[in-house]
């Protein structure tokens, strides 16, 4: 399918209704009609969750129909190593991709703002990501222009290749958050959330994840993403059904009043506006938990937990 727009790379494992519902919201997008979508299908652990990965295929099979461009890995691969191998895959395929987990709602104006920050964007090598999620800033409930922050996120993104392209699966320097309390505060947005803790875990093998390797791959680079003023994406998968993802104290998914209408406005310069920032930081210390979460994050932390 070549439409020039953006195609999408869309992550299962074993949650057939998740998936159903992602892929229902992702089909009522502006443009979806015209969108390449491939079906990344982490394999069965043991042979008796086979059946939940074939009834996964069948529903990705039902919803795109002809369309349909399933690939299923022949055993498990776990998250990281399937998002690190399929977002490789199609960027080497097309050279953008958007990338969506089978736990998210998408709202309609998704691809298109994805699609057009990527074109926007695409020869500004300090841009590294479009992110389609945004924190419960109610200072942006009336704001119609997009912003950049100086993090990353992964509930619904898209980049470049040659973003990705600075990806560092083994966070080559990454002790330097240990002993650089500057940087590392910085790398935690002013201290509000524990990225170095979750980078700490990472490295430990107690975790697995993809994402804080992402987030420090474009920290030490200065890069910056883009974010919507209000979240185009719901995350469905804080409901104990996933293997990843289920947070700290964390509360992203809180309901609100607002919704967005019409796809964002994209700012001229790439650059960060420090209030919008500020705004940003208070939002994820209160979704956090504030001190309580903060008080949590230390007990587990010294746990090693």
């Amino acid at each position: 399918m070549k439409s020039g727009l953006a195609p999408v790379a869309l992550f299962a494992y074993n949650r057939p209704s998740h998936l159903e519902r992602t892929l229902r919201s992702l089909l009522a997008c502006e443009g979806a009609d015209l969108t390449a979508i491939t079906v990344f299908i982490d394999g069965p652990k043991s042979a008796s969750s086979a059946a939940v990965t074939e009834e996964v295929r069948r529903v990705a099979l039902d919803a795109l129909g002809a369309r349909a461009d399933i690939r299923v890995q022949a055993s498990n691969q776990g998250l990281s190593n399937s998002i690190i191998a399929g977002v490789g895959a199609l960027l080497a395929e097309h050279g953008t991709a958007i990338v969506v987990e089978d736990d998210l709602t998408l709202a309609p104006q998704f691809l298109e703002f994805m699609n057009a920050a990527l074109q926007r964007y695409r020869t500004n090598e300090n841009v590294f990501q479009v992110s389609g999620h945004m924190f419960d800033v109610p200072e942006f409930a009336d704001r119609s222009e997009a912003m950049f922050l100086p993090f990353t996120t992964t509930w619904g993104w898209a980049t470049w290749d040659r973003a990705w392209k600075a990806f560092d699966a083994t966070a080559a320097g990454w002790i330097r958050l240990r002993e650089d309390k500057l940087l590392r505060r910085r790398f935690d947005l002013n201290g509000v959330y524990p990225y170095t803790w979750l980078m700490e875990r990472q490295q430990r093998g107690q975790s697995d994840s993809w994402g804080i390797r992402w987030y420090w791959s474009v920290f030490k680079r200065n890069g910056v993403s883009l974010f919507p003023p209000v979240s185009m994406v719901r995350n469905n998968g804080q409901d104990g059904s996933g293997t990843h993802g289920k947070g700290v104290v964390a509360k992203f998914n809180l309901e609100t009043e607002r919704s967005i209408l019409e796809s964002p406005v994209l700012p001229d310069l790439a650059k960060v506006n420090a209030p919008d920032f500020a705004l940003v930081r208070k939002a994820i210390w209160r979704q956090n938990g504030a001190w309580k979460g903060w008080a949590l994050n230390k007990f587990r932390q010294i746990a090693g937990i």
